[in-house]
């Protein structure tokens, strides 16, 4: 085999392995999403009627603090009263992170009003992000949020 001919093997093999890898991931996030939606428990603090983000954190996330955090307060400031944050310890909830399938921290999941999850970001999500997830979620309302340009 050439050198040309085995650097383009071991090329497609890389591709191949990292297409396989986030068709995993995204499955596996359509199946804890769809699996959290199945919970007959609403989290602590959920109301009927208006879209939510459900956060999860811990005291000691460093990165929930310095960026997580400020980028939910500016989608709250963009979208007021008409969404409700719900952040949630996840030492003090380990039950209900196990059960939405939190394994790292912060975890964001996007809720329509019946508190159906939609969207599930791990990690930081921008404040970006997270309005265009909500967003897409009431596209189809009559009403738009408080905030949105037509």
């Amino acid at each position: 085999m050439t050198p040309e001919t085995e650097i383009l093997t071991r090329l497609l093999w890389a591709l191949l392995i990292l297409g396989a890898g986030g068709m995993a991931f995204a499955l596996i996030n359509r199946w804890l999403l769809w699996r959290a939606g199945r919970s007959q428990t609403s989290p602590p603090g959920f109301r009927p009627g208006r879209p939510a983000i459900l956060y999860f954190t811990t005291p000691e996330c460093v990165p929930c603090k310095t960026l997580q955090r400020p980028a939910l307060q500016r989608v709250r400031e963009r979208l007021g009263e008409a969404l409700q944050i719900i952040e949630i310890n996840a030492y003090e909830y380990p039950q209900l992170a196990n059960q939405w399938g939190v394994f790292s921290i912060p975890t964001t999941f996007i809720l329509d009003a019946k508190g159906h999850p939609h969207f599930v970001n791990r990690g930081v999500a921008r404040a970006e992000q997270l309005l265009a997830q909500i967003a897409q979620v009431h596209q189809g309302r009559a009403e738009g949020l408080p905030g949105e340009t037509a």
